[in-house]
């Protein structure tokens, strides 16, 4: 099967078996993540199919950000990935499976495993790129409205007297993990998309601090000036 078929024969699985995921793991995530790897792959000599398969099954488990094993997520992701493919894609080559185990232990935040294949930087990227921009803010606040987690500070936005805690407050994870992932991308495209999505938040988060001081026609260019990754 080419790329087309394989990617139709997943979602169709997915259709089936992966219907409670939150709107930050579901198959749309997928198919974006996908659509940002192939950008990613072009004029890459990669295997497509190992790209393909780990950008739709890299969050086939996804613990919610407040489990203690979170941190874990990627590798039981993985592991659950190489049963279903060996269970119930017979005609998936046995030979590609270690590779998409690796493109999706390596591609979380928390697990800290460093990809070393062509394939699992690149998932890494595009998994990251979809954290980062307009999906990425709207991601951070679903989540966290999911979990009860307050917007953010107001009596110390920024974090500029306290430690951060986006398990309290969902605007310290832009500091404690989104503008930290342009540094962290690992292939040049994937870092100059980072850049310019990371800026956007800076923005949004310059356009926060000027409302909460009763500016609505500005931005806070200190708060640019403080976040912005060419500091």
């Amino acid at each position: 099967m080419d790329l087309q078929q394989w990617q139709r024969e997943f979602e169709s699985w997915l259709s089936e078996h992966h219907l409670e995921q939150d709107a930050a793991h579901d198959i749309f995530h997928f198919r974006r993540v996908w659509a940002t790897a192939q950008k990613l792959c072009a004029h890459e000599a990669v295997d497509g199919l190992v790209v393909l398969t780990a950008c739709y099954f890299h969050d086939i488990v996804s613990l919610p950000k407040n489990h203690p094993e979170r941190h874990r997520s990627s590798v039981l992701a993985a592991k659950e990935a190489s049963r279903i493919l060996m269970n119930d894609f017979p005609s998936f080559p046995p030979s590609r499976i270690p590779a998409v185990v690796h493109a999706i232990e390596a591609h979380s935040f928390s697990a800290k495993i460093a990809p070393t294949t062509l394939e699992a930087k690149i998932v890494q990227d595009a998994d990251r790129l979809e954290a980062l921009g307009a999906i990425g803010l709207a991601r951070v606040f679903a989540v966290s409205g999911a979990l009860g987690v307050a917007l953010f500070d107001a009596e110390d936005p920024f974090a500029q007297n306290r430690s951060l805690n986006d398990k309290q407050f969902a605007l310290d994870h832009f500091q404690s993990k989104l503008l930290v992932l342009p540094k962290t991308m690992q292939t040049v495209r994937g870092k100059a998309l980072a850049k310019h999505n990371a800026d956007f938040l800076v923005a949004y988060m310059a356009k926060l601090s000027a409302e909460l001081n009763g500016e609505y026609e500005s931005l806070d260019h200190a708060v640019i000036q403080s976040f912005s990754a060419d500091k």
